[in-house]
């Protein structure tokens, strides 16, 4: 009876306790298991489900891919300690696996609804699944590098984004030229579509400065001889052992930092890129000749962010990712009460954040799920 009686005010903290699984049957529970639909199946969307059902809630995991895991999929290693990006995925898929998580892949939202207290998920076969709460993971896109036309990509065959040189380490095929050469030299490109008034978006996408730092050393890595050259407004290595991988690819890996914004690329008959960058520091212009050029693409709003954002009637920030409730104290919580947000499609982050994130968006879903109003503790202004 005591187990009961925890069911009443609290079923989904006790449904999964193994002693409850002996002495009582499930047609027995007095309040039905509460629900939770996540919308999107990368790191943030995994990582809730996993903690969600392990909490005993009846968790549905949306992906519209046919498979979890996100952009992490198409990434080799991983800042600033050079794991693999597979690594983490395994991790995730175990979570996955060990908490029975029930996920739809393949699954494309036509529609989605708050009808009294109750969330209405339609997807485009027709099917329609309920929750008691949302949780939001749609995670990020990169920037489209056609729109700086000035560096050619799209144009050029020999400039690429960062995205595609990692797909190319992530093949474990030779890094090579458009016409099939050993590059001799490689130019990083740093702020792709990001600190850009021009484009539009006016903020740091936080990861682009160390993943350019971490592919230098890698094309070192894999090309002997080779010259890497990174062009940079200013170096933002924030995180733990950011700059000790900064102070690696200068000292042993004898990467060359030039400070300047690049003005423009062009193509020569040889299919190298000239690129012309103001050197800030040495105070004067410069020119030079590179084999491959990798631009550094930041990170901007989902497609599916959008979307998804305008069905439920969640409130988006200046640079078009959702907006919290609150930048310090609920940045997980929407304006909508039982939806709640994970990951990049709140801010650009890091893998390390976006795990933190996942969790306590889980914690703060739970929160909800039970009764805990914590938009109480909001002061009227």
């Amino acid at each position: 009876m005591e187990y009961l009686e925890c069911l009443k005010y609290s079923p989904s903290k006790y449904f999964r306790h193994s002693k409850l699984k002996a002495l009582i049957n499930v047609n027995d529970i007095i309040m039905k298991q509460k629900k939770v639909i996540v919308i999107g199946g990368g790191i943030s969307g995994m990582e809730s489900s996993t903690y969600l059902t392990s909490m005993g809630y009846d968790v549905v995991l949306i992906e519209q891919k046919d498979k979890l895991g996100g952009k992490l999929l198409k990434w080799e290693k991983l800042f600033p300690t050079m794991s693999m990006g597979k690594d983490v995925v395994n991790f995730l898929n175990k979570g996955i696996d060990l908490a029975q998580v029930k996920v739809e892949l393949n699954a494309k939202i036509i529609n989605a609804v708050k009808e009294g207290n109750i969330f209405k998920i339609n997807l485009d076969d027709g099917r329609v699944f309920e929750s008691d709460a949302v949780l939001v993971t749609t995670g990020y896109d990169v920037f489209d590098a056609r729109k700086k036309e000035e560096y050619g990509y799209g144009i050029y065959d020999n400039v690429i984004t960062s995205a595609e040189l990692e797909e190319k380490f992530l093949s474990g095929n030779d890094i090579l030229t458009n016409s099939g050469k050993v590059p001799k030299k490689v130019g990083f490109v740093h702020c792709v579509g990001s600190r850009d008034e021009k484009v539009g978006n006016v903020y740091c996408s936080k990861v682009c400065c160390v993943t350019a730092v971490k592919q230098a050393i890698e094309i070192k890595e894999k090309i002997p001889g080779v010259d890497a050259y990174c062009f940079y407004m200013d170096l933002r290595m924030f995180g733990m052992h950011f700059e000790a991988l900064y102070k690696q690819a200068q000292e042993k890996w004898a990467v060359n930092f030039i400070r300047g914004r690049l003005s423009e690329a062009c193509e020569n008959m040889d299919g190298s890129i000239m690129v012309k960058v103001e050197d800030t520091l040495a105070g004067k212009p410069l020119r030079m000749n590179v084999d491959l050029l990798v631009l550094m693409v930041g990170i901007v709003p989902s497609v599916g962010t959008k979307t998804i954002g305008k069905m439920m009637g969640l409130n988006f920030g200046p640079n078009g990712f959702f907006k919290s409730l609150d930048q310090h104290s609920m940045t997980t919580v929407s304006n909508v009460p039982g939806v709640f947000f994970a990951g990049c499609c709140v801010a650009p982050r890091t893998i390390n954040n976006v795990f933190v994130d996942a969790r306590a968006a889980a914690l703060m879903t739970s929160s909800y799920l039970e009764g805990y109003d914590i938009e109480k503790r909001i002061q009227e202004k």
